[in-house]
């Protein structure tokens, strides 16, 4: 067994008290917090009704080191905010999900760390992640996200990101900075008002792709990783989890039929069909792929997501605000 010898005193008696357990040890980093803010833990315990449970372990880094070079303050502000709202979002919101996700068994901040215990959903039966999916599985994932946003529709996302994901246009101005498609910079702040005024309003994921999906054997699907939860339309949620899976012909053959699906599960999930949502939100998902289009743009204008389909898309969205603007 490996000793948590990185891990101060503190922590290991609050894993000890939620838990039951006598002896904790770590059994696998499953991974390393993006610009080396920590790292996401599974700890095997000893004489716990479970054998193992997952931490998430926030540390600021001694020194800024984005993997694409954004190294500045503006950046570590919005990681700092975000396991804020993480740990708000287990601490007040979660248990109101009818889409499934972990239980929190604890969350404790001591001096610069912050500690979220988490269910382990792999032995909840959730053991498999998915780098491809057919459409099988896409459909369980959108039936995730109707049942999570019809979980939170009309509520006010207090202490969470009022305008959820991570990259919404107020909280990155550098990358707007560096886009050089001159059209879409000059719309990007139309998109971004379309986007946020919309009438029906729900809390989003905010960072809803494929990778944040735990899939079981019998094809139900639980979904991590909090972060950007916050206010917004359930679109950018959809429009997100379909980029991350799909390559540009799917994305654009398939459209209705993901649509369809989507709202099929969201009026069964609410237990009515609410025609004056649906309208608005299909009218918005093209405007959800833009606003994602523009911040990919000025972040890696290189990115495999940037696509002819993205392109013609966020052309089509650029235009029709245009006009309305006029």
């Amino acid at each position: 067994m490996i000793p948590l010898s990185f891990m101060n005193d503190h922590f290991k008696s609050v894993i000890l008290k939620a838990t039951g357990a006598s002896t904790l040890y770590k059994k696998e980093i499953i991974q390393e917090l993006w610009s080396g803010y920590g790292k996401i833990i599974r700890v095997g315990l000893e004489h716990a009704p479970t054998e193992s449970v997952v931490i998430k372990h926030v540390q600021l880094p001694e020194s800024k080191n984005h993997p694409a070079g954004w190294n500045t303050d503006i950046g570590h502000e919005r990681k700092l905010k975000s396991y804020q709202v993480e740990s708000t979002w287990y601490e007040r919101y979660s248990k109101n999900s009818a889409a499934r996700l972990p239980q929190c068994l604890a969350i404790d901040v001591y001096k610069d760390e912050v500690l979220i215990v988490l269910e382990d959903l792999d032995r909840a039966g959730f053991p498999l992640r998915k780098h491809s999916v057919s459409w099988t599985e896409i459909s369980a994932c959108l039936e995730w996200l109707a049942l999570f946003h019809a979980s939170y529709l009309g509520e006010f996302p207090e202490d969470l990101w009022t305008i959820g994901t991570y990259w919404h246009l107020g909280t990155r101005p550098q990358e707007l900075a560096m886009l050089d498609d001159q059209k879409l910079k000059r719309a990007a702040h139309l998109i971004d008002h379309k986007m946020n005024t919309c009438k029906h309003k729900t809390f989003v994921h905010g960072d809803a792709k494929i990778a944040n999906f735990c899939f079981g054997k019998s094809g139900a699907v639980a979904a991590v990783d909090f972060q950007y939860v916050g206010g917004g339309c359930g679109m950018k949620d959809v429009a997100y989890l379909i980029g991350s899976c799909l390559n540009e012909s799917e994305c654009e053959r398939l459209e209705d039929k993901i649509l369809n699906t989507y709202f099929e599960n969201f009026h069964t999930s609410l237990g009515e069909k609410n025609e004056s949502l649906e309208e608005e939100w299909r009218s918005l998902y093209r405007v959800a792929w833009a606003d994602f289009h523009r911040f990919l743009k000025g972040w890696n204008p290189s990115h495999w997501k940037i696509n002819s389909y993205s392109e013609r898309v966020t052309a089509e969205v650029i235009e029709q605000l245009n006009k309305a603007a006029i």
